[in-house]
C-alpha cells in the first residue's frame, strides 16, 4: 500500500500480538514487512480464534499486508538467509525472551555488524534488562505485575482484567513510536540503534491518575469503579434505560451540566463547588443526579447535554461501536482478503485512506521468491 514509509523493508521476527501489532502498523503505513515464521506450524496466533472458513482472525489482523518465509532459526542455512535479508533491511522487530536471539547469533550486536544502519526493536514482557526480565509473560501476566487490575473494577468486586490486551497493543505502540524516532535519528547520526520496549514498562505507564496519586500521598489506590482518580463529575451514570457518561472535567462544564439537567441546587451546593469538593463528595453527587436522569432514557439526556456542550456518550456494545456510521466513514472496519478487521487510524492528506488491505500471507507465501532476491 502505499505511504509515508513505503521505502522502508522490516523484518517481523516476532510473534502472537505485540510485536506484529507494530509490524502491522508499519506496513499500514507503507513499509514493506516480511514476517519470518517458523516451518509448518508458523506464528502461534494461527491457530487462535475466532476463526472464518478456516482462517484465524487474529492473525489475519496484525498479519495483514506482509510477506512470510518460513525459517528454522537453528539451522544454519536459514539462518543465514536471514542474515542476508537484516544485511539491507531498515527495521527489525522480535519478541523472543531475552538472550534468545544471543544464543541463535541473531541479537542487536551480531546483525549490526552486518548493516550498521539497522534499528533493532526488541520487545519482550520485562525489557532487557533488570532482576524480572526473564520472566514469561502473557498479557494477562504484566496486566496483574504493573498494576492496572488491581485498579480496574468497582470496590466490591475481584481485581478485573480490562476486556481489551492493553500490555500488548501498548507495548506494540511504543515500539511503533520508538522505530519510527529512531528512523529519524538515523537521518541524524547515520547508524542504526536497539530499541528496547518492555510490556511492562508500557504498562505502568498508563497508571496515569492512579500512579501519580500514590507518588504523591503514598497510599495505595483502590479500584473506584468507572469514575476519574483526580477529576468529578467524570463517570458512568445511569438513566431510565441505560447507563450514559458523563464528563465534566472544570467548572465551566460543571455549570452546564447542572443547566442542563434542570438541577441549579447542585451548581450552588458549596461541597460541589470546585473540583476538589466534587472529588471528595463524588458519590453523593452521583446519586443526586441520577435522581433527575433516571426520570428519563438515555437518549433524551444525551441529545440535551451534547446541546449544552457537556462530554458525554453511550456506553455502546461493541457491535454498536464498529456498525456506527461514524466507523463506516473513518473506514475503521476494511477489508483484508475477505475478511472484516479493524483499520488504520491514522489518516494522513496526500495518502488513501483505503477500505480494503492486502491479506494476511499463508506460511511461507513468499519464501522462495524472497530467497531468490536475497540470495
Amino acid at each position: 500500500m502505499p505511504g509515508p514509509l513505503s521505502d522502508l523493508l522490516v523484518v517481523d521476527l516476532s510473534r502472537v500480538l505485540a510485536g506484529p501489532f507494530a509490524a502491522m502498523m508499519l506496513a499500514d503505513l507503507g513499509a514493506r514487512v516480511v514476517k519470518v515464521e517458523r516451518p509448518t506450524t508458523g506464528d502461534d496466533s494461527r491457530q487462535y480464534g475466532p476463526f472464518s472458513a478456516g482462517r484465524s482472525m487474529y492473525f489475519a489482523r496484525v498479519n495483514r499486508g506482509k510477506e512470510s518465509i518460513a525459517l528454522d532459526l537453528k539451522d544454519p542455512a536459514d539462518r543465514a538467509v536471514l542474515i542476508r535479508i537484516a544485511a539491507r533491511a531498515d527495521v527489525l522487530i522480535e519478541n523472543f525472551r531475552p538472550g534468545v536471539t544471543a544464543r541463535l547469533g541473531l541479537d542487536w550486536e551480531t546483525l549490526r555488524e552486518h548493516n550498521p544502519r539497522l534499528i533493532y526493536a526488541s520487545i519482550s514482557g520485562f525489557g532487557q534488562t533488570g532482576p524480572w526480565r526473564g520472566r514469561p509473560a502473557y498479557d494477562a501476566v504484566v496486566q496483574a505485575a504493573a498494576g492496572i487490575m488491581s485498579i480496574t473494577g468497582r470496590p466490591e468486586d475481584e481485581p478485573t482484567k480490562p476486556g481489551v490486551p492493553l500490555a500488548d497493543l501498548t507495548a506494540g505502540l511504543y515500539a511503533f513510536g520508538a522505530v519510527n524516532a529512531a528512523l529519524h535519528g538515523r537521518t541524524l547520526t547515520g547508524v542504526g540503534t536497539h530499541v528496547d520496549i518492555g510490556m511492562f514498562d508500557a504498562t505502568v505507564s498508563l497508571l496515569e491518575g492512579a500512579a501519580l496519586s500514590y507518588l504523591n500521598t503514598g497510599i495505595t489506590p483502590p479500584r473506584i469503579g468507572n469514575a476519574h482518580f483526580s477529576i468529578a463529575p467524570f463517570d458512568t451514570f445511569a438513566c431510565a434505560d441505560r447507563q450514559i457518561v458523563i464528563c465534566a472535567a472544570n467548572d465551566g462544564l460543571f455549570a452546564k451540566l447542572c443547566t442542563a439537567v434542570e438541577r441549579p441546587d447542585l451548581a450552588v451546593a458549596p461541597a460541589y463547588a470546585t473540583n476538589d469538593g466534587r472529588l471528595q463528595a463524588r458519590d453523593a453527587f452521583k446519586a443526586a443526579l441520577e435522581t433527575t436522569l433516571r426520570t428519563r432514557p438515555a437518549a433524551y439526556w444525551l441529545a440535551v447535554l451534547q446541546d449544552a456542550g457537556v462530554p458525554c456518550g453511550p456506553i455502546n456494545t461493541v457491535a454498536e461501536a464498529v456498525s456506527s456510521e461514524q466507523t463506516k466513514t473513518r473506514h475503521m472496519v476494511i477489508e483484508a482478503g475477505g475478511l472484516p478487521l479493524p483499520g488504520n487510524p491514522m489518516k494522513m492528506s496526500g495518502y488513501p485512506d483505503v477500505g480494503h488491505r492486502p491479506a494476511a500471507p499463508a506460511i511461507d507465501a513468499d519464501g522462495d521468491a524472497i530467497r531468490a532476491e536475497f540470495a
